[in-house]
């Protein structure tokens, strides 16, 4: 008999995971931003727990995780409607580090003509494009 492990969002600190990343409404989060919420909601969960419950839970559909710059490092996002990520670019800001939705008619327009003039489909999951967010030039 093969047991199936329980999900990890069953306990409560999956549980309490899975609750603040769903309140994020769709903003993406690091690791190192989870311990620190959670610290300073005097909620100590570790930083190797977050890890393992955020992999569960994107290995399960639940949440989007994005590894940029070809580093090990990522963020990762609660996913309510998976369709919405594929919907867009993602823009990341080299400054500050954040992740920004790109919902643009012209680039919708460039994944149209590179499917259709090159026969290549872009993943707009994968897609990134990398500069300076309007906050960290006006600074």
């Amino acid at each position: 008999m093969v047991h199936k492990r329980p999900e990890l969002y069953h306990t409560r600190q999956g549980r309490s995971i899975l609750d603040y990343m769903k309140s994020l409404e769709g903003k993406h989060v690091t690791i190192g931003q989870l311990v620190r919420h959670f610290e300073d909601a005097e909620e100590i969960i570790g930083q190797t727990t977050i890890y393992r419950h955020l992999e569960r839970l994107a290995a399960g559909g639940k949440i989007r995780k994005y590894t940029l710059n070809g580093s090990k490092s990522a963020c990762y996002q609660y996913m309510d409607d998976e369709k919405k990520c594929r919907e867009h670019f993602h823009l990341k800001c080299d400054v500050c580090g954040s992740l920004i939705h790109a919902d643009c008619d012209l680039l919708d327009e460039v994944e149209r003509h590179l499917l259709g003039r090159h026969k290549f489909q872009i993943n707009m999951l994968k897609t990134v494009f990398y500069g300076t967010c309007k906050k960290c030039l006006s600074q």
